[in-house]
């Protein structure tokens, strides 16, 4: 009994002695004074990158893990794709649909789902993962293709129709004039009626004047391939062209005549190396309509694959008056390039009158040397 009370004693005379010192610590803490700031300290750019690689892979890890139950319903090809090539970041926002184009079977025909991948393109979900099947072909391809790049028609039988409304490059031809009568665009780039006009000749002659070769180029946004097949056909320059079968099968088109098709969106790096093109032309396709963040990327992604000395064309570019003056002007001012042609005209058709537009051409040369 007597070494029990003892034993209990000393607890209590601890944990008195523990309360004491406990007090003692908080009032220290209260009465001192504040700490000094702390000294920054270096850490070497290659020690954050390794911080932020290890951070992207717990939060790829955690995502995996918390998405466990889903996981059954992504494709395999989706998953054996991933792990062997980089799918665009922008894919990764539209799973439904990314899932619905690598949802096929292996070894097989392709599902024929050209809605679907210009709706993925469209969204930035570019280039498209690789899939393991077979592309549908037309049912009857014609035996000869035409190697004038202006026949007097483009085969039918070079298209699969199922997603068209028009069943033939005549039925094109009547609904979409302005794309599909080869010989009436033909005419529009080597003719000359007013300022905006810059015949195909007259640029030849312009970059003959300053010593300038033209070799190799694209034409951004240029429908059915006429500027090419005219470089083509009357200077053996090589023109890329980019294009998407927005309503019509504008790369088979292409391809029909005998040129290269792009199949790349206008947000869309240029699938060609750096400082290789003489000449880029942005088509009617690149106006006021594009988002300002997406034309000023482009406009340095030419930049990027000019050679030095090369040349931007911008062909009848349209946006209302002030915006020109304001907004796009400056931005393409900031290129740094040489003016060898700037027109502008008002634009009068029912629209261009309505909101006040302008069109705008313009030939500008990158420097040499920066």
């Amino acid at each position: 009994m007597a070494f029990a009370m003892g034993f209990n004693f000393l607890l209590l005379l601890a944990m008195a002695a523990t309360n004491i010192l406990s007090l003692y610590h908080l009032s220290s803490t209260f009465q001192s004074p504040k700490p000094s700031p702390p000294v920054p300290i270096h850490i070497p750019q290659h020690l954050l990158r390794h911080l932020n690689d290890i951070r992207a892979t717990i939060n790829h890890l955690t995502a995996s893990t918390s998405d466990s139950k889903r996981t059954s319903s992504v494709p395999h090809d989706l998953i054996l794709h991933s792990q062997v090539a980089p799918i665009a970041s922008s894919c990764h926002r539209h799973p439904y649909l990314l899932r619905r184009y690598m949802n096929y079977t292996p070894f097989s025909t392709c599902p024929y789902d050209l809605d679907l991948q210009e709706t993925l393109i469209l969204n930035g979900c570019h280039p498209l993962p690789r899939r393991r099947c077979f592309s549908k072909t037309p049912p009857k391809p014609t035996s000869s293709l035409p190697l004038n790049p202006f026949p007097t028609a483009l085969p039918d039988s070079s298209v699969i129709w199922t997603r068209y409304s028009c069943k033939s490059f005549a039925c094109l031809l009547q609904n979409n004039p302005i794309d599909f009568d080869l010989n009436a665009r033909r005419s529009s780039l080597l003719k000359y009626a007013s300022e905006l006009d810059l015949p195909v000749n007259r640029f030849m002659q312009l970059a003959k004047s300053a010593n300038s070769v033209i070799r190799l180029g694209i034409d951004i946004g240029g429908g059915t391939g006429t500027f090419a097949a005219l470089m083509k056909i009357f200077y053996n320059v090589t023109m890329l062209t980019t294009t998407l079968n927005v309503n019509a099968p504008y790369s088979e088109a292409v391809a029909a005549r005998g040129l290269v098709p792009l199949h790349v969106p206008l947000q869309q790096r240029l699938p060609v190396f750096d400082g290789t093109m003489d000449l880029v032309r942005c088509g009617r396709a690149v106006n006021r309509w594009i988002p300002l963040p997406v034309m000023e990327f482009m406009f340095y992604d030419v930049d990027r694959v000019l050679r030095g000395g090369g040349y931007l064309w911008l062909d009848r570019f349209f946006s209302k008056a002030m915006d020109l003056e304001e907004v796009y002007e400056p931005m393409i001012g900031k290129l740094g390039y040489k003016k060898v042609k700037w027109a502008v005209a008002n634009k009068t058709d029912p629209s261009g009158l309505k909101n006040g537009e302008v069109y705008l051409t313009a030939v500008l040369q990158k420097p040499v040397s920066r």
